[in-house]
């Protein structure tokens, strides 16, 4: 809009909302187009505030969030063909630009982390699962622990490892499912790799698988907090100490709807789990001594 010409003086305002500048006097909108005027911040470690412009970066894209295009189009900002000397420039840096996008490691990463998005989906893994994994996936990659190995082994691997560093109960069972890959070449890579990036996890406590466990055979919750408690009792007396959290788990839940009278069998709770029946009856009877004393001090 055309400032008025009977106002009196000019005396422009900036509305920050919409980004329409106005006279304060006639109330004419001179500029209407959009400005963003407000300035991003974020705080590094240090603590000092730096501007941050675009999207997010994330160590979980293969190019950081940082990804660079260069049109096909020779035309400058204002629309004009670009001169001769500054086509062959421009053709040069798109030559460049795919040759960078087409090394070895990228194309490693974009796989990688192409799976990494999938596993996240299927074993609905947290954000700081996720973002852990991307990052020991590049300090392998650094360390040249790829080099004749699988990288779906290798990044699956690693997801476990980040989901033990991070107490997320999700068995190696669980991942070697989502991602159609063996559990022994999962559980080979594993070690490999606790030994190469020097990492010493914690042991999954068996009480973190109850409540999955409980949940898809449909267990009551006085079942699920017996199996709990049957499971701390037993970790109190150390006989827990070398087995595997998700059998004792399952045999806890079994020992619980036992005791309930549910109608849960050991071929349910073993789907559930992944773990064989077998396994299950052999950790129930070791379990089902701390039940019964449990239950006769009550």
């Amino acid at each position: 809009m055309i400032h008025k010409e009977d106002c009196g003086r000019l005396e422009l305002i900036t509305d920050y909302g919409t980004g329409e500048v106005n006279c304060k006097n006639c109330g004419s909108v001179i500029n209407e187009k959009p400005m963003e005027v407000i300035s991003s911040f974020k705080t590094n470690d240090d603590g000092v505030e730096i501007n941050q412009t675009g999207p997010p970066t994330s160590i979980k894209f293969a190019d950081m969030g940082l990804s660079t295009l260069i049109g096909s189009v020779n035309k400058d900002s204002t629309g004009k063909f670009l001169n001769g000397e500054n086509k062959r420039i421009f053709h040069r840096l798109r030559i460049w630009d795919k040759r960078s996008v087409s090394k070895s490691h990228n194309a490693s990463y974009s796989k990688a982390f192409t799976l990494l998005d999938s596993l996240k989906t299927k074993l609905s893994l947290p954000e700081s699962v996720v973002q852990k994994s991307a990052l020991m996936y590049r300090k392998s990659v650094t360390k040249k622990i790829l080099v004749g190995r699988s990288t779906a082994e290798i990044l699956c691997s690693l997801v476990y490892l980040a989901c033990r560093l991070s107490n997320t109960p999700r068995s190696i069972q669980d991942i070697s499912e989502a991602a159609n890959i063996k559990k022994k070449s999962l559980q080979r890579i594993y070690r490999m790799l606790l030994r190469e990036l020097d990492i010493k996890p914690e042991t999954f406590s068996p009480t973190d698988f109850v409540n999955k466990i409980s949940y898809q055979v449909n267990a009551s919750e006085q079942s699920r907090r017996l199996a709990i408690d049957i499971l701390a009792e037993s970790m109190k007396l150390g006989m827990c100490e070398g087995k595997n959290p998700v059998g004792l788990a399952s045999a806890s839940v079994y020992l619980a709807t036992a005791k309930y009278a549910e109608s849960v069998s050991q071929t349910d709770i073993s789907n559930a789990s992944g773990i064989s029946a077998v396994t299950i009856r052999e950790r129930a009877k070791l379990l089902k001594q701390v039940a019964d004393k449990m239950e006769a001090r009550n």
